[in-house]
């Protein structure tokens, strides 16, 4: 599974980050504001529920588990860039 998110053995030659970014510059602009504000809707309702379950100091709880769960952040991280990725092109198409 790893396998699919190493740039090494990507068939198409380059991380999730690069080509979230290729694809967010190259494909059609309304797409990707819609996408791009959807997402970050959802981020802002995440901290809200974050901050009223773990109170205001949740940015230290966060910070701190980014840290000690490095592999399994950026694992998340680059399933998220897929996920954007596929929602812009198959909107885009």
């Amino acid at each position: 599974m790893y396998g699919l998110f190493e740039d090494e053995n990507d068939i198409f030659m380059g991380s999730p980050e690069s080509k979230l970014m290729d694809i967010m510059f190259n494909a059609n602009n309304d797409v990707v504001r819609f996408d791009l504000t959807n997402f970050i809707r959802r981020r802002a309702a995440m901290e809200l529920v974050l901050e009223k379950q773990l109170g205001e100091d949740y940015d230290d709880k966060i910070s701190r588990f980014m840290g000690s769960d490095r592999d399994e952040v950026e694992t998340k991280m680059k399933s998220l860039c897929i996920e954007l990725m596929g929602e812009i092109v198959s909107k885009s198409e």
